[in-house]
């Protein structure tokens, strides 16, 4: 029923409810338009922002399910490790065990969908220690992702056939023998670097360093990625750095003063970005080819223009001795909760000489 209003002359009046009706009409159609039309909504996927992501492959941008993670809350007043170091001066993670949620990371560089090249050389009497190395790289080494295995070797033909899994290839490079050991040990440095510049910079994300005479025993997954990484050398984590067998020959491009030095890092286990591996192997190269003008040779060649590097160019992790150990040398402290990259036991003299 109308509303009625009385005029001056007291005679009533009505208002018929159209035009209300009509304008609350407008109004939700409006507002409807603007909810169903915006540009928000018109955007692919807007309904499904909460359970994808948009990621980049080779085709362009593609939605990604992200599945629901439910794990412990990190607690601020709770460290995740009372007897280690597990931060750098420099605000580097150091990566123990205990110091990580591998099924985070693992989301986290699915996400970017990441592939690995894993480097190792395979010269003259190593290339025996190539089929366990891989399979028990496939076992432990960044599982679920893919994997590029750059085998270096004078002996192609002898390389071993391993099965590998889905997304894990391998390529075996030709590269050339050395005399000694030493220099097979420093043209490691320019090999990698060649290779970035030939191959790398197209076919893998990140390279990981090692060496071959070793197994994989424990995981070792994308906790370890970043730009740049170096790993504790198993004999000195625990030393001041006057103990360091760094070079201290002033004449040697990898010279390092008594005073300084940070850690000491081993030859056997570095890696990061692929331009930044090539910026490091690059530089220790160079280095070392100055100081063979020089008719000088570092102590502890390769390893030691490695330990200069990364003194001036701060790596961004660090990983702990968990990342390579000798088992049979130093046993098993209760500081390591895991042994993940392991010496293979040998007779180091029988395997370097003719």
């Amino acid at each position: 029923m109308a509303e009625q209003l009385r005029t001056p002359a007291g005679n009533p009046k009505c208002y018929s409810p159209l035009p209300v009706i009509l304008f609350l009409t407008m109004l939700v159609l409006v507002l409807f338009g603007y909810g169903v039309l915006s540009p928000r909504s018109l955007m692919p996927g807007s309904l499904e922002l909460e359970a994808h992501t948009a990621v980049r492959d080779p085709g362009g941008l593609q939605s990604v399910p992200l599945p629901r993670m439910v794990y412990p809350q990190p607690k601020i007043l709770t460290p995740c490790r009372k007897d280690v170091l597990v931060l750098t001066p420099w605000l580097a993670p150091i990566i123990w065990e205990g110091t990580f949620n591998i099924d985070i990371l693992n989301q986290q560089f699915r996400l970017r969908n990441i592939s690995i090249g894993l480097t190792v050389f395979a010269i003259k009497k190593y290339v025996a220690f190539v089929k366990l190395f891989l399979e028990t790289a496939e076992k432990h080494f960044m599982v679920g992702h893919r994997v590029h295995y750059y085998i270096f070797t004078d002996q192609a033909a002898a390389v071993p056939h391993v099965a590998l899994g889905a997304g894990r290839q391998l390529s075996v490079l030709e590269v050339r023998a050395y005399q000694r050991w030493q220099d097979v040990s420093m043209r490691r440095m320019e090999m990698i670097s060649d290779f970035c510049e030939r191959r790398f910079l197209r076919e893998v994300d990140y390279l990981v360093c090692t060496d071959v005479d070793m197994k994989f025993s424990d995981h070792v997954g994308v906790e370890i990625l970043s730009p740049l990484f170096g790993t504790l050398h198993p004999a000195f984590y625990g030393s001041s750095r006057e103990a360091f067998t760094y070079e201290r020959r002033p004449q040697s491009q990898a010279y390092i003063p008594r005073d300084e030095g940070d850690f000491y890092y081993l030859g056997g286990f570095f890696g990061g970005s692929v331009p930044e591996v090539q910026r490091l192997t690059r530089a220790c190269h160079q280095a070392m080819m100055m100081d063979q003008a020089n008719g000088i040779e570092a102590v502890w060649h390769d390893e030691s223009h490695l330990n200069k590097y990364l003194l001036r160019h701060k790596p961004t992790k660090v990983l702990s001795p968990e990342y390579l150990w000798d088992q049979q040398l130093l046993g098993w402290p209760p500081l390591l909760k895991k042994l993940r990259f392991v010496a293979v036991p040998k007779n180091h003299q029988a395997i370097r000489n003719p």
